[in-house]
């Protein structure tokens, strides 16, 4: 088993005979390597095949094995699934379970490893239609300058730096934790960002984020190298995403914000701002760093929503009906 994997014998309990454990080992192993996957998708999926292998020892009374897998039926993975909801886990959550298990099925049939067609009769559990939710410019300014305000040490400088270029830029919180100062030292303009799949990109940034992250680095502590994380913590180390996580719920209860401020949501915003200034989809899309222009389209729904409410607070009769 692939030492970047979290799954392996002992963790498994016993739940997992030595074939089906090497199978599953190489399987992940397949997905860091060839696919490249981040360590966030590489854990979920991890999770999502520890929890159906569980299920399926305690469903045969005994460790898995590829057998057991290979002769599951249709009504198997329905009782998977209707456990998982019955034990509260919503749409989104059982949907992504057989995702894993597509993903891992396919990849053993590929292989020829082992077939099973029941797992293609699954229908996909329905979940609800996600629009982005992002916050508008005048509050995203209002948590700057309360961070500043706030200021205590370097960390705020840091913190102005990281979520003005979240919004800025429009990168997901995993590739701004990533850069590192050779990833601004590079161009004045622009930043090669390397998002999901380790897909690279470039990115234009307006002088203000520059100005913004030449603040903090004038202040931070710690000796620069081209290597070193752009983002640190306290003790030198690069930033956890959980840390930024914490100072965005902090700032949200602070500044009312609700709990549509997120970090993500700042990328939301950059999105869906840069659409109200004419910017076509595909522009956007390359700017996000998206695989599919279905899910930039998303943006076009918020643009829409926002129309109708600033006609709805403007326009008399419509605030009657």
């Amino acid at each position: 088993m692939a030492g970047h994997t979290g799954l392996n014998a002992k963790t498994l309990g016993g739940l997992c005979q030595p074939d089906l454990l090497e199978t599953v080992g190489a399987w992940l192993s397949a997905l860091a390597s060839e696919r490249r996957v981040s360590p966030n998708t590489l854990r979920a999926y991890e999770s999502d095949i520890r929890q159906f292998l569980g299920f399926m020892a305690a469903h045969t009374g005994e460790a898995v094995a590829l057998r057991h897998i290979s002769d599951a039926a249709l009504r198997d993975f329905r009782s998977y699934l209707s456990k998982k909801a019955m034990a509260g886990n919503i749409a989104a959550t059982r949907a992504r379970a057989l995702s894993s298990l597509r993903t891992f099925f396919k990849w053993m049939d590929r292989n020829g490893v082992l077939h099973n067609a029941s797992l293609g009769l699954m229908t996909t559990p329905k979940t609800p239609h996600k629009v982005p939710r992002p916050l508008e410019a005048p509050r995203i300014f209002e948590m700057l300058d309360t961070i500043k305000a706030d200021a205590t040490d370097w960390t705020a400088a840091r913190d102005v730096a990281l979520f003005g270029l979240l919004y800025g830029a429009g990168l997901r919180i995993s590739e701004g934790l990533s850069l590192t100062i050779r990833d601004v030292a590079s161009a004045p303009d622009v930043m090669r960002i390397t998002g999901k799949g380790q897909k690279q990109r470039e990115v234009p940034t307006i002088p203000e984020v520059f100005r913004l992250i030449a603040a903090y680095r004038a202040v931070c502590p710690y000796a620069e190298t081209a290597e070193r994380p752009l983002f640190l913590g306290l003790q030198g180390k690069k930033l956890n995403a959980g840390m930024v996580q914490k100072h965005m719920r902090q700032l949200r209860v602070q500044l009312g914000l609700g709990e549509k401020a997120t970090p993500h949501a700042l990328r939301h915003s950059y999105a869906t701002h840069l659409l109200g200034e004419g910017l076509n989809l595909r522009e956007i899309q390359e700017l996000l760093g998206h695989a599919s222009l279905s899910t930039t389209q998303r943006y076009t729904e918020v643009d829409y929503m926002q129309l109708m409410e600033t006609f709805r607070k403007a326009h008399p009769r419509a605030r009657n009906e």
